[in-house]
């Protein structure tokens, strides 16, 4: 029979003694890191619905940029005149059928050139894509030529109608705008400027009036109320 003496037995407790140490240690790195990952996961959802809406913002208020910068080149190089533009979109294309209308054709690739696409469906409050419309049936106070709405003042602008109350609020934030939002009366964001229509006499006004305007007055862009929907504005073309 073999004896094991003392200084075996008492190597085999040393190891026991290092075993049970070591799977303590891991239980509580493991609890650690269970505590960091879920603190991580709760503060990042906020975070995230954040970085979602600052780009969502981004990527509304560039859109109309774009189309800004094709009228004014249409403008300059081409002398096309703001208040005969076209907003035909490619489905409306063939009613384009000579070359003067091209070539005042926002979205005509002998016109303007500008791009035309719906607005995603996450900045919409219905969740499905967003139709722009691009009129000139308004004023925005305090941009361009102000007074009495008239043909010579009204702007061209591109209305966003029903989009969430979150993507307004990113854009404002970032504007530097209030976020208590105003309603202007007889504002038209849904006519478009195509040649399938003839437009009524401009109506509407953004920015309240020039002797007292609001938060909107002297923005070219932002958001207001229209009826219980956030309508996005910006303005393509002082007037």
């Amino acid at each position: 029979m073999t004896v094991l003496n003392s200084t075996a037995q008492n190597d085999r407790r040393s190891e026991r003694g290092n075993v049970l140490f070591l799977i303590l240690i891991a239980v509580a790195l493991f609890a650690a890191l269970s505590y960091a990952v879920t603190q991580s996961t709760r503060s990042g959802g906020g975070d995230a619905s954040k970085e979602t809406n600052l780009v969502n913002a981004a990527s509304i208020t560039q859109y109309p940029a774009s189309i800004k910068t094709a009228i004014t080149r249409m403008v300059i190089s081409n002398s096309i005149s703001p208040d005969t533009l076209l907003f035909d979109t490619p489905s409306s294309f063939s009613d384009l059928d000579d070359d003067d209308k091209k070539a005042r054709g926002v979205f005509y690739p002998t016109g303007g050139g500008a791009t035309y696409v719906e607005a995603p469906a996450n900045v919409m409050q219905n969740n499905t894509a967003g139709q722009w419309h691009f009129n000139m049936q308004n004023q925005v106070i305090n941009i361009g030529s102000s007074g009495a709405i008239s043909a010579d003042t009204a702007d061209v602008i591109a209305f966003l109608p029903n989009v969430k109350k979150a993507l307004c609020d990113s854009i404002h934030t970032r504007l530097g705008i209030s976020l208590t939002y105003t309603t202007p009366a007889v504002v038209d964001t849904t006519f478009d400027m195509d040649e399938a229509t003839t437009p009524a006499a401009p109506t509407g006004t953004i920015g309240g009036t020039q002797a007292t305007p609001d938060d909107l007055g002297g923005q070219p862009q932002g958001c207001f109320l229209n009826g219980s929907e956030y309508v996005y504005y910006h303005v393509l073309a002082e007037r």
